[in-house]
């Protein structure tokens, strides 16, 4: 495998790195975000940044990644986005090759 880029060769698992944006500081986002990650059981962390986003790095199975991330895209609206605090109105992806992570997600 060369750089980061996930492959078929890493046994399936991959890591979503997602930059979120909207009104998603100070809502409970990050608090969701890692009781949905652990539901699906990714490793990762959720974090705000200093521009209001909140950054996403969850690690596992490509489907547990993928499901993780079409919560965090739900259109407001949908019946995922109404369970979900805040309101998101952008999510940024980069799909990479996992790494040595603490079992566990944590909101930092």
């Amino acid at each position: 495998m060369t750089g980061e880029e996930a492959t078929a060769d890493d046994g399936g698992q991959v890591r979503l790195l997602a930059h979120v944006r909207g009104q998603v500081q100070g809502v409970g986002f990050r608090w969701w975000t890692r009781a949905r990650a652990l539901e699906l059981r990714l490793q990762g962390s959720a974090r705000n940044l200093p521009d209001g986003r909140v950054e996403v790095s969850a690690q596992g199975p490509r489907a547990a990644c993928e499901q993780l991330l079409a919560l965090l895209e739900a259109a407001d609206g949908d019946e995922a986005s109404r369970r979900r605090p805040g309101a998101v109105t952008g999510v940024a992806v980069q799909w990479m090759a996992p790494k040595d992570v603490p079992p566990g997600f944590v909101e930092l």
